[in-house]
């Protein structure tokens, strides 16, 4: 919930109508009714970056975090073109035939202009979209390079607060700082498709080591470099210490277009779900990552609190001006604006 460089919301056009504390209430009355239009307004306003919104952010997540929690958190990262979107929607159909209520948090990379998202997940989703058990929002990163919008936490919050029980997290892309994901989901699943094993050991080894799950998707056009990549990853991986939750890494061969092979990765899921359910492990994952929240939220306020002073600000602009005039080098200007914050 970061203020912007130029302070302004991520879309200028909206601004929340929720003027009192009772519309609040009235709002997150509505979302734990399971309200998707209620649920949508609540996260254009958590994503918000004016002022004015911080106090209606704050009472909204405090209504609704009693009512969050109980879901299964599910975190999407993948290569370009490994078909990531096609993937979870069929799997989120393949959840509601099964009484599950889907949400999709899909991050979509930001304008470098305008700030705002491509927004295309919920077009290539289309059918799910439409589903009544399901409910899909694109999300800008905003540049955060952790692969998730800054506010994705929040949105989950709000999206278990409505009801909903299965929530993917779509990441951006992958690479080394695409892992922020990891951080709040309880499953983390990689997406790769046939031919990419060799580079997998090079370039992906920190995503590989944190996933829970691994995907070899499109497989069907290449029966046999997908059994190859499936053997190459399996090579990898024996290389790893053992996975934090006791099991082994689970490797499947599937494609999105193939419905017997989207019904044996959500069983795949499931039982992944219900193994780590029953060992404690998620209920561990899970207060490890509130700490992590928490000290994420602490750093963020400060951060906006100290930058929003009239004294820092005018000291800020002061040592930008000097740095941009030759007479300073931005580290020591840095550290002589924090040295007097805490003489």
């Amino acid at each position: 919930m970061a203020d912007s460089a130029a302070g302004k919301s991520l879309n200028p056009k909206f601004t929340p109508k929720l003027k009192t504390e009772q519309a609040v209430e009235d709002l997150a009355r509505k979302i734990i009714a399971g309200d998707r239009q209620a649920l949508a307004q609540a996260i254009t306003l958590i994503e918000s970056v004016l002022v004015d919104d911080r106090l209606k952010q704050e009472t909204l997540m405090a209504k609704l975090l009693p009512h969050a929690g109980r879901s299964t958190r599910i975190g999407i990262t993948g290569i370009p073109g490994a078909g990531k979107s096609t993937l979870i929607e069929a799997i989120g159909m393949e959840a509601v035939s099964h009484g599950r209520k889907v949400a999709v948090l899909a991050v979509d990379p930001s304008s470098q202009i305008s700030g705002g998202s491509i927004l295309g997940d919920k077009t290539r989703m289309e059918k799910l979209s439409r589903h009544a058990s399901a409910f899909i929002r694109p999300s800008p990163s905003s540049g955060n390079i952790g692969g998730v919008a800054q506010t994705t936490r929040e949105s989950i919050v709000l999206c278990e607060a409505a009801g909903y029980d299965t929530i993917f997290i779509e990441t951006v892309g992958v690479g080394q700082s695409e892992t922020a994901v990891h951080s709040m989901v309880d499953i983390f699943v990689l997406v790769t498709i046939p031919g990419t094993g060799d580079e997998l050991q090079g370039i992906k080894r920190g995503i590989m080591e944190m996933a829970d799950l691994i995907l070899i998707n499109k497989a069907s056009q290449q029966a046999d470099k997908a059994k190859l990549t499936n053997a190459q990853i399996g090579n990898i991986l024996h290389l790893f210490p053992p996975h934090p939750s006791g099991m082994p890494v689970q490797v499947l061969i599937c494609d999105a277009f193939e419905k017997d092979q989207v019904a044996d990765t959500f069983k795949l899921i499931t039982a992944y779900e219900a193994s780590i359910q029953a060992s404690g492990y998620k209920q561990r994952r899970r207060m490890a990552q509130q700490v992590y929240w928490f000290r994420e939220t602490l750093q963020e306020a400060l951060q906006i609190r100290f930058l929003q002073q009239d004294s820092m600000i005018n000291k800020i602009k002061q040592a930008e001006s000097e740095i941009m005039a030759g007479k300073a080098d931005p580290y020591h200007a840095a550290m002589q604006i924090i040295d007097q914050l805490f003489k």
